[in-house]
């Protein structure tokens, strides 16, 4: 994924400032995957913080306007890429619509909530990217209505090999405001980390679907 150092860590600062990113070696999280990891990750909180989640509208309209170029329509991935997107969407003066994880089961059985067409440009908008499954089951679905997908824009990635992998083989560019490597390193100038922390860090990052946090 496409990132740029000095957004990368200002936004690693921010992220954790607010506690959005937490970083614990001796009681590791669990994710909804049944991973253990060092590292929990929940971008919600950026929405009580006007200044951050101004930065971040900031920081994906310039991404859109210097390295994309005209859009139609702004789509965000439910549920944490929604509010984001509906505030680029809002400064580009551009519709919104977002994706569902699964299509409803009742109604009119919509993935997709708003109005997607065929032909149209569109950028997607994510709050987090691990191995990009789910990120690009949004792409997918988007494209399957016949639209162009320019790219995926996300507030922070993983950068898993899996994920750049899956996002190489979809042909689908990918910009992340920040990423693990720039997170660690802002961690370890603003004092939450040491130096000693990182081979744990690094250890999980290479194989996180197997470390039991040792």
């Amino acid at each position: 994924m496409i990132v740029k150092e000095e957004t990368a860590l200002k936004m690693a600062e921010f992220l954790l400032r607010i506690k959005a990113i937490k970083l614990n070696m001796k009681e590791p999280y669990t994710w909804a995957s049944g991973w253990k990891s060092p590292i929990y990750c929940d971008n919600r909180i950026t929405l009580a913080h006007p200044i951050i989640r101004t930065y971040i509208r900031q920081q994906f309209v310039n991404i859109i306007t210097d390295e994309i170029g005209d859009i139609d329509t702004v789509v965000g991935v439910a549920t944490a890429g929604i509010p984001h997107g509906i505030i680029v969407a809002q400064d580009l003066g551009l519709p919104f619509a977002y994706v569902r994880t699964a299509a409803k089961d009742h109604g009119l059985s919509n993935r997709i909530e708003g109005i997607v067409e065929s032909g149209q440009s569109v950028v997607v908008i994510e709050d987090l990217v691990s191995t990009g499954g789910s990120s690009l089951s949004a792409v997918k679905a988007i494209q399957e209505k016949g639209a162009n997908v320019k790219a995926l824009l996300s507030i922070f990635t993983y950068g898993f090999d899996v994920a750049d992998q899956r996002f190489a083989e979809a042909k689908c560019k990918a910009f992340a405001l920040s990423n693990y490597q720039h997170l660690l390193s802002q961690a370890i100038s603003d004092g939450y980390i040491l130096e000693k922390d990182l081979e744990v860090l690094n250890y999980w990052r290479q194989d996180p679907q197997n470390w039991k946090g040792k």
